[in-house]
């Protein structure tokens, strides 16, 4: 079993227990309360290149990274340097997330707003919408093609955006089928765990013209912002290295002032 598997298979038990307490029909009449999601893909458009950055207390690969006793008030601080999206992991056992981390960011920023998690149920599409998620995240490796189209046309009738994760060249093939706006290459090797940049530099070229593209992992300082811009990044993912930085608004600031490859 691949540790994408394992990780799966814990979200699908904790899922069962928030269905039972919360049912879809909950989340239909909060979300039919809603206002409309916020469009990310102006801001990771723009000048310069986007950042999308990510309240991350812990990963598979590295353990622990930070305690983040108040996610809102990071969320604050990359708000004010400039990240074109704020990404918030809702995993609880290997990223020690929370729906409730993610509402806490939703309140505190009018910055568009990710979900970061293993979406497998249409219900997570919903329940991200309820608790005010403007995007969500697919992983192409975790889904068939059915359920990428159908998770895809959910979004939409959601507002949701969703940031549509590739690790190979046929997942960046399914992902074009489908008609991703948003796609992004991660670097980061499911099996090993292992990070290689070289990774979106292969796989961008294949990701159709039109599309945001997003370098996802491995994005430690503002020189590999340049190298994943240089390479065709319209935008990088980054958690890591701003959540173990003293100065997170400094380091958005930084890596927004990094100009893509014209």
């Amino acid at each position: 079993m691949s540790v994408l598997d394992e990780i799966i298979a814990g979200v699908r038990e904790d899922l069962a227990d928030r269905i039972a307490v919360r049912p879809l029909s909950e989340l239909e009449r909060v979300v039919a309360g809603l206002g409309p999601a916020r469009d990310p893909l102006p801001a990771l458009r723009a000048e310069g290149l986007g950042v999308i950055a990510e309240v991350k207390r812990a990963s598979p690969s590295k353990g622990h990274l930070a305690t983040i006793p108040d996610p809102a008030g990071l969320a604050a601080e990359y708000a004010a340097g400039g990240a074109s999206a704020i990404s918030v992991l809702t995993e609880r056992r290997r990223f020690g997330g929370s729906l409730d981390d993610l509402a806490a960011v939703r309140r505190a920023v009018g910055t568009p707003v990710l979900r970061k998690d293993f979406v497998v149920t249409r219900y997570q599409l919903w329940e991200g919408r309820a608790a005010g998620a403007d995007l969500a995240l697919l992983i192409v490796a975790a889904l068939t093609d059915a359920e990428l189209a159908d998770f895809l046309e959910l979004g939409r009738q959601l507002g949701i955006t969703c940031l549509v994760e590739t690790h190979t060249a046929d997942e960046v093939r399914r992902a074009a089928d489908a008609g991703a706006e948003l796609i992004g290459v991660n670097n980061r090797n499911l099996k090993t765990l292992d990070v290689d940049l070289a990774r979106f530099e292969e796989l961008v070229g294949l990701i159709p013209a039109g599309a945001v593209t997003v370098a996802e992992s491995g994005i430690l300082g503002v020189a590999d912002a340049e190298r994943m811009a240089a390479a065709g990044a319209d935008a990088v993912l980054v958690g890591e290295a701003l959540v173990r930085d003293g100065d997170p608004r400094a380091a958005v600031a930084a890596m927004r002032a990094v100009h893509p490859l014209l």
